[in-house]
């Protein structure tokens, strides 16, 4: 179960797992909240070792909680977001991870749709020893205020993998390759994979129509190597 607390900067975050756990996370959401899919999320990231804490981005218009089916209640909080809102509230996970015992070479971020976006900008700000982004868009068209990820890509900070589907009509395979092409113009390891049956939103077993089991056990499984080998132990 998570805790919930508020930063002193008043983000609020949701923590999961064990503070003496050899390595700590941040587990970004997607467009739709701080759900009970990315609740479970961290626990399975809890269960395999990692102290998570979960910022919640949509605090600032209420922290809401939506639907899969209606699109258009998400607008309006994504258009609350912007680079300094978002970097204060990774900082904030940052910072109370590192209150725990955690150096930054012993966190990771995650993310997912819209969370995926922001763990690579997190990435650039130097608040993590890695990063993954699943699905995360705006590669050559810039979100939240932030540069296209294509671009953004290349000021990495630290080791980043970034997991897409080849039938996301919203991130298309073109677009993904020029997100490898940023990246591996940064200076450190990055990685792209590409899953050549999965839709936006294949790691959410929450969406029937697009979730993809094969895909996501694959992708969570490389995420998680990624995070062995280039995560170190507090």
């Amino acid at each position: 179960m998570a805790t919930r607390l508020l930063h002193s900067n008043g983000t609020p975050l949701q923590v999961v797992g064990r503070p003496d756990a050899p390595r700590a996370l941040i587990v970004l959401q997607e467009a739709f909240g701080v759900n009970d899919h990315i609740r479970g999320v961290a626990q399975r990231f809890a269960d395999q070792g990692y102290y998570v804490a979960v910022p919640e981005l949509f605090h600032r218009s209420g922290s809401p909680e939506l639907g899969y089916d209606d699109f258009s209640l998400v607008a309006p909080h994504m258009g609350e977001l912007n680079p300094d809102g978002l970097a204060d509230d990774v900082t904030a996970a940052a910072e109370f991870l590192n209150a725990a015992g955690y150096p930054t070479s012993s966190i990771g971020v995650v993310g997912y749709c819209m969370g995926g976006s922001v763990a690579l900008y997190a990435d650039t700000l130097g608040l993590v020893g890695a990063a993954a982004s699943f699905y995360g868009g705006g590669v050559t068209a810039g979100r939240f205020g932030l540069a296209p990820l294509a671009e953004l890509a290349r000021s990495l900070r630290a080791p980043w993998i970034g997991l897409y589907g080849d039938l996301d009509q919203g991130i298309p395979p073109e677009q993904v390759e020029a997100l490898r092409e940023g990246a591996a113009g940064s200076s450190v390891v990055t990685e792209v994979v590409r899953y050549a049956d999965a839709n936006h939103g294949f790691n959410c077993d929450a969406r029937p129509a697009v979730y993809n089991a094969v895909a996501a056990a694959d992708a969570t499984a490389r995420t998680l190597t990624f995070f062995a080998t280039h995560l170190g132990a507090k």
